[in-house]
């Protein structure tokens, strides 16, 4: 299918994914369910054949946003995978019928694992955390919601500084904040009680991949005997590392940690700007998920209830199908 035939709005949440517009595993997976809605209530197809390759399309261009971040091809596996139909009609119904349940189980979700997440917090403690994460918040949210009062140590996580976004909506709910550089991290550590982080994917042995700084944090936070406590919802589990892949690392541009004149000045050089790093399981204490807490260890026995041994890539076309329909 020509790409020029998707829906305005795919490209303008693309757009939007890919500049960090739109940012976080759980508001990328949501904008991604209903762009696909859109999409298909939308679509001009006459035939199924033409329905299908159209939301493959779709789905291929949002797929190619953002490689790390695994909610979104699990939220375009979800709609993609309950699409069927004999005609235009039904089909398009399944795909708004799969994207409206998917937003619906991301909603309940982050409240979920916010109440589990809470339950590991104490009245008292303060918590470090790294980047800005939706789902470590929510368990922030959920501890205060139950009397417990909490200060947190932000680190304001370069070069793009989301930990600010982190310091603001604390403050919003009521916790003191005392925000840092990222460099100053372990200076802190021996007064917080919790490093709390979330991630952007998690591999089937339980690393965590997350925003780049984390796993220095981990490994800083194991030394100084403080618990690292990662909030992900189950949108952030890889299945295909089950099978052996490995998970993509996005490098980002390089305008966003030098500019032009500071880059003239220093000569000649390589600039690399990785977005994620990995963290071994080793170095986690706890991954908390709507579905309970988990030892990293044994996150792939959810991952296999969840998404059984191998997910699939619907947003491929499968050989010999649509020329029969």
């Amino acid at each position: 299918m020509d790409e020029g035939q998707l829906h305005p709005h795919i490209e303008t949440v693309a757009e939007d994914i890919e500049s960090m517009g739109t940012r976080g595993a759980a508001p990328i997976a949501d904008a991604v369910a209903s762009a696909l809605r859109t999409q298909a209530r939308e679509s001009e197809a006459e035939t199924p054949a033409t329905f299908r390759a159209e939301m493959r399309a779709a789905a291929r261009h949002l797929l190619n946003t953002r490689p790390t971040a695994v909610s979104l091809p699990n939220a375009l596996r979800y709609v993609l995978q309950r699409m069927d139909g004999a005609s235009v009609g039904a089909l398009c119904r399944s795909v708004e019928r799969g994207a409206a349940a998917f937003c619906e189980q991301l909603d309940r979700a982050r409240d979920d694992l916010g109440e589990i997440g809470a339950n590991r917090l104490r009245d008292g403690d303060q918590i470090m955390t790294h980047c800005h994460s939706t789902d470590a918040l929510a368990c922030v949210e959920a501890a205060v919601e139950q009397g417990k009062d909490l200060t947190a140590v932000v680190k304001e996580t370069r070069p793009r500084k989301q930990g600010h976004i982190t310091a603001r909506e604390l403050r919003e709910i009521g916790v003191p904040v005392t925000l840092i550089v990222d460099s100053a991290a372990r200076r802190y550590l021996g007064e917080v009680d919790h490093v709390l982080v979330g991630a952007d994917a998690i591999a089937a042995d339980g690393s965590v991949i997350n925003k780049i700084g984390t796993s220095g944090l981990a490994v800083n936070a194991r030394e100084r005997g403080t618990p690292i406590m990662i909030a992900a919802q189950t949108i952030k589990l890889h299945p295909d590392t089950m099978t052996g892949h490995t998970v993509d690392i996005e490098m980002r541009d390089e305008s966003e940690i030098i500019t032009d004149s500071d880059r003239d000045e220093i000569g000649d050089m390589t600039v690399e700007n990785p977005a994620f790093d990995v963290t071994p399981p080793r170095h986690v204490d706890a991954i908390v998920t709507e579905r309970g807490q988990f030892p990293p260890e044994s996150i792939v026995t959810l991952m296999r209830e969840l998404f059984g041994e191998g997910p699939g890539e619907p947003w491929n076309e499968p050989s010999g199908t649509d020329a029969d329909v």
